[in-house]
């Protein structure tokens, strides 16, 4: 096993012998520890035939494992207070419980099982099935998850694993049995794809300790990780019309394929995108569209630079009246920003906003280990939090300006309408 401490949060950093890494960071402001476990079987994973796997394990692999049943599980964790939450994201899976200090030990190797040895009991599967299936129905019945699906679908292809819908479709859940469960788990889930955060108040090289105790004799297991294909090229605007006659609503979903998150410019691409759409009240296109227009309930953009090229997407939830109003002055300001970049001003007041939001992204244990998460994924170093300021400084405005001729196309954008809307007048 090999040790690195760092400055900054401090955390220590681990690798077991099989492969797993732990992380711990010690913080004293309440007797309790924040678990966040994560395993890289995310979505993207999903064999092509079966989307909808990953989704379908985050809402079973706790219900029941070889040496303990679902309730008995279930009041490990009650009978301590605890809270399991699964989450799945395009790459990860992740199970996240905060526990007293007392109570480590007993976490861990409640989660270790999980982890490990999970059942699939037949009952539970049938119970889930029933639920994701709901789930499904109520997304295909929110314009806005329709637009977001839709525009993710537009921009990588609907079999890619980018494009595909997280949670899958109806018919393919119901084909969905134990055994694609137990293939998927025992395909992704081994020790060198598991990376363990602890953040509370115990000492660090205790909570080491305590997870290589149950993590440490998991059999190394090994996988090839599939080279995931590259975004399609956008040379034209695509737009497409889900109309949802039935709703209030036309929620807008438009955006681009952009960058890896190991890309040099990253850091100017994160400012840019904050300018365009997260600065104060939505950045330019809140304050356009949304304060000075009037036109929308909400406006703002997001950027996901990942693995591959991933999204900058902008969304608006609008007036069905107002849908190509909202969509020109979203064109509007993306030309604006591409022609004559940001000014000085915003620079300075998105690096300072940027820089000032890290101390209440990491105020909780749970933001910690979120964020010790992202940066042992993305592999940015232990000491990333003391560098981010500097990387921030270092930014220039022609930089961002770079940034936004290279992506703010309207000509290559997708745009996905979904709502009470069947095309422009």
């Amino acid at each position: 096993m090999t040790t690195l401490e760092q400055r900054g949060l401090a955390p220590v950093r681990s690798r077991l012998d099989n492969g797993a890494v732990v992380i711990a960071k010690y913080s004293g402001a309440t007797p309790a520890v924040t678990v966040h476990a994560s395993c890289e079987a995310g979505t993207i994973f999903d064999p092509a035939s079966e989307p909808g796997v990953s989704h379908f394990v985050s809402r079973t692999i706790d219900r029941g494992t070889i040496a303990h049943t679902a309730d008995e599980i279930a009041e490990r964790f009650d009978s301590r207070g605890v809270s399991l939450a699964i989450t799945v994201n395009r790459h990860v899976l992740s199970l996240v419980c905060t526990c007293l200090v007392e109570d480590l030990d007993t976490t861990l190797s409640t989660l270790a099982d999980i982890v490990m040895e999970p059942a699939f009991p037949d009952a539970e599967v049938e119970t889930r099935r029933g639920e994701i299936i709901t789930m499904i129905r109520q997304d295909e019945d929110s314009p806005a998850t329709m637009a977001n699906e839709g525009l993710l679908a537009l921009l990588y292809g609907d079999t890619h694993p980018y494009g595909r819908r997280p949670r899958g479709s109806v018919e393919s859940v119901e084909r969905i049995g134990r055994p694609s469960l137990h293939a998927l788990h025992a395909a992704r889930f081994r020790p060198g794809a598991l990376s363990l955060v602890m953040v509370g108040d115990v000492d660090s090289a205790r909570a080491i300790d305590s997870a290589t105790r149950v993590f440490a004799p998991w059999p190394t297991g090994s996988a090839a990780d599939p080279v995931q294909p590259p975004p399609p090229p956008a040379p034209v605007r695509r737009v497409r019309v889900i109309p949802m006659m039935n709703k209030a609503q036309a929620d807008l979903a438009c955006g681009f394929t952009t960058i890896v998150r190991s890309d040099p410019s990253f850091n100017a691409y994160w400012l840019m995108n904050n300018i365009l759409g997260e600065y104060s009240i939505g950045g330019r296109l809140g304050e356009s569209i949304r304060e000075k227009q009037g036109m929308a309930y909400y406006a703002f953009s997001a950027l996901d630079a990942n693995v591959i090229p991933g999204p900058l997407v902008i969304r608006a939830g609008v007036n069905p009246s107002n849908v190509d109003r909202a969509l020109a002055s979203i064109d509007e300001e993306l030309v604006r920003m591409a022609a004559e970049g940001p000014t000085d001003q915003e620079i300075d007041e998105s690096r300072r906003y940027l820089i000032g939001s890290m101390p209440r992204r990491l105020e909780t244990n749970a933001g910690i280990a979120s964020f010790l998460q992202m940066v042992e994924f993305f592999d940015l170093g232990m000491d990333y939090d003391m560098r981010v300021p500097e990387l921030l400084r270092k930014v220039t405005r022609d930089d961002v300006h770079a940034a936004a001729r290279a992506v703010l196309d309207p000509g290559k954008m997708a745009v996905v309408i979904a709502g009470p809307y069947r095309g422009p007048a």
